[in-house]
């Protein structure tokens, strides 16, 4: 397709060119733009949800969300570490985030619960993932998910913990300009 054709095109049905930046319109990721991993941390998410709301038993969780569609592009070990390192432990995620919290943890979204649990876990466990790397996926997950303004909760938390979990990876970056 030629430019004056694409032109054409998006002149004709009224809607904007589609960039090709790997974004939506809304600014999240597109599907085609996700990593393994990224997509692993979805699909724990939305089983996390159904733990937190539904207090579903952990295994028919897994058992479903490993049948959604699209789960074999996902990184299925990053998967089951995140799924069931939150849920076993989920009382330590909690001491670590409550302070940092201006409401009742019950009064918060679950989605942004179970983004926080992922973030927590992630800074714990995951020491390959840079700390930036894992807040910037919790900041799209909630912002994909979550509430219109979830993502800055999440963002204040995280990062309000990430000094205390990574505290040489956040110096370190500190000290070479790239952490405010």
């Amino acid at each position: 397709m030629t430019e004056d054709t694409t032109k054409d095109a998006s002149t004709k049905t009224g809607l904007p060119k589609q960039s090709r930046t790997g974004l939506t319109a809304t600014g999240v990721r597109k599907a085609s733009a996700k990593s393994n991993r990224s997509r692993a941390r979805e699909f724990a998410l939305q089983a996390l949800y159904q733990y937190i709301v539904g207090k579903n038993d952990p295994a028919d969780i897994d058992a479903f969300t490993r049948d959604l569609a699209g789960f074999h592009k996902a990184d299925a070990a990053h998967y089951d570490a995140l799924l069931h390192g939150c849920i076993e432990g989920a009382a330590q995620l909690d001491v670590l985030i409550l302070p940092l919290l201006d409401r009742e943890m019950d009064r918060i979204s679950p989605i942004e619960h179970a983004v926080m649990w992922i973030g927590v876990y992630e800074f714990q466990n995951c020491l390959d993932v840079p700390w930036r790397v894992v807040l910037n996926e919790c900041i799209e997950l909630a912002k994909e998910f979550g509430g219109t303004d979830g993502h800055k909760y999440v963002n204040a938390v995280l990062n309000g913990l990430a000094p205390q979990l990574r505290s040489a990876e956040v110096e370190a970056d500190r000290l070479t300009g790239k952490a405010k």
